[in-house]
Parts: C-alpha cells; sequence; structure tokens
C-alpha cells in the first residue's frame, strides 16, 4: 500500500464515523469494509465511542474487551449501559446491532490514576524509523489488499507478509491512520489496535479465510506518539483445531508499551 496524500483521502474518516457513532449509529462505507463486514477494530472503536457517551467524567481506558458474535454487514445501531461506577473504576458494556441481531459486544473499564510502588516497562524491540521502512501492502499488490487498509499508512519492520508460508508467525509495523483527527486518541488507538493481519496468516500457501472471535486489550499508557506513528506487533503463541491465538503490543516511537492485548482467531484454511 502507497501512502496516502491528504487530498485522496477517503470520507467519511475515522473521526467522523467516531462522531457518528456518539449518536447511536453509524454508516460504515465500503472502504472500511474487511470482507463482507466491517474492519474489526471500527467495530470495537463505535462500541467505545458510544460507551464513552452515558457517563460523565470517565477517567482514561484501561481494557477493552470486545466480541465478535457476527459480520458487520449492514449500518450498526449501538447500545451502551453502565454496569458499575465506582470511587475509581467504571465498567461499561456495549453492543452493535444489524437487523435486530447482535454481531459485536463489548465490555470497556475505565479507571483513575493511582500511587504505586510498582513501575514496569515493556522496552520496544529496535526498529528503523517509519520513513526508512517500506511498505506493508506493495504497490502492486494493493488492488488484494482489504478496502479499510486505505484509511491508514502501513510500514513493514520485520516478520513476513500473508500467505508467503513463513515458519513463523510474526508481523511488526508502524502504522498510524490517515486522518490526523483520530492519530493520538484513545478511539484512534483502539481502532489502529487491530491493523494486522491475523499472525497466522505469513504461514499459509494459500489464501484461506480467517475471522477474529474475541480481543482484549489494556491500555497502559495515553495514546500519544511522535507524529501518530505506532509500532503494532502481533505474535502467534500456538494454533490448533482452527483456532488461533495471539499476543499483540503497541509502543510508541520513544519505545514505551501503550497497549498489550491478546486475540483468539478462527483459521478457515
Amino acid at each position: 500500500m502507497t501512502d496516502t496524500a491528504p487530498s485522496t483521502l477517503m470520507t467519511p474518516m475515522a473521526s467522523d464515523l467516531f462522531d457518528q457513532a456518539r449518536k447511536g449509529a453509524a454508516n460504515v462505507p465500503d472502504h472500511w469494509k474487511q470482507g463482507r463486514t466491517a474492519y474489526g477494530g471500527l467495530t470495537a472503536a463505535l462500541l467505545l465511542a458510544h460507551a464513552k457517551t452515558i457517563a460523565e467524567d470517565l477517567p482514561s481506558l484501561r481494557s477493552a474487551l470486545i466480541n465478535f458474535t457476527g459480520p458487520v454487514t449492514a449500518d450498526p445501531k449501538l447500545i451502551s449501559a453502565v454496569q458499575r461506577q465506582g470511587r475509581n473504576v467504571t465498567t461499561i458494556s456495549s453492543f452493535a446491532e444489524v437487523e435486530s441481531a447482535r454481531v459485536a459486544l463489548g465490555s470497556f473499564s475505565f479507571g483513575a490514576p493511582r500511587e504505586s510502588s510498582v513501575s514496569q516497562n515493556c522496552p520496544a524491540p529496535d526498529a528503523p524509523a517509519p520513513e526508512d521502512c517500506e511498505p506493508f501492502i506493495p504497490p502492486q499488490f494493493a488492488q488484494f489488499a482489504p478496502a479499510f487498509l486505505t484509511n491508514f499508512e502501513t510500514r513493514l519492520i520485520e516478520g513476513a507478509r500473508p500467505v508467503s508460508g513463513a515458519d513463523r508467525g510474526y508481523i511488526r509495523n508502524w502504522a498510524r491512520h490517515v486522518d490526523p483527527a483520530a492519530r493520538q486518541t484513545e478511539l484512534g488507538l483502539l481502532c489502529l489496535a487491530d491493523i494486522l493481519p491475523p499472525a497466522a496468516m505469513p504461514m499459509l500457501k494459500a489464501p484461506g479465510p480467517v475471522s477474529s472471535m474475541s480481543w482484549i486489550c489494556n491500555f497502559l499508557r495515553p495514546p500519544e506518539s511522535e507524529d501518530g506513528w505506532f509500532m503494532v506487533e502481533a505474535d502467534l503463541t500456538a494454533t490448533k483445531d482452527g483456532y488461533s491465538s495471539q499476543v499483540m503490543r503497541i509502543w510508541n516511537r520513544a519505545g514505551d508499551l501503550v497497549v498489550e492485548g491478546m486475540q483468539s482467531i478462527v483459521i478457515f484454511a
């Protein structure tokens, strides 16, 4: 994928869709699709956008748990409810409906910072700057890439591309939103956090469908990074019986871990 210049931005952009979601629904156009469904990171961010409208003075997002229960084949309706609002932590659940069927569920925990005697970082592995890395999707293969990738800039750091018969399921990229308004926000970061293909895909030797089933993200630092670039990693842990488990990490350009997660993937190939 070549970088998308501002003059070629497709609308609605991420920030436009977040605004729609705050009102209880969103119009998901084709350029935000992943096959027949909406891009999973966008679906999660729409749930979060609506969740944040139903409680005042929420602290920072600390954890997001997402279940993808069906394809988002049409514009989703969003519904949220506060499950508990304590002194330090508030938990809100959200779900998306398409034609009265629930297609995605989210549980979001917001927590105030507190003093602690324990502080531990997980430093980023070495990497060249985004400007020195090649596009993750080469221009000659752009026509085969999922439509939603036009909303991001992605640069390959390490690992293999999908369906390359690699020995290891591992991908590490630089990534950022094309939409500047989405680059350094909780909504934008959750949307970007699912940007990589499933880590099992580089091990495939022929194309085949895969589908995210469940996903957890722990937010450890503010969603801030120089020029909006984040280092995103997906590392396959194990796969059996058509299901895989992968660990996912996101660092800022300073090398600090911002998000860590785990995802369950269904593999039909």
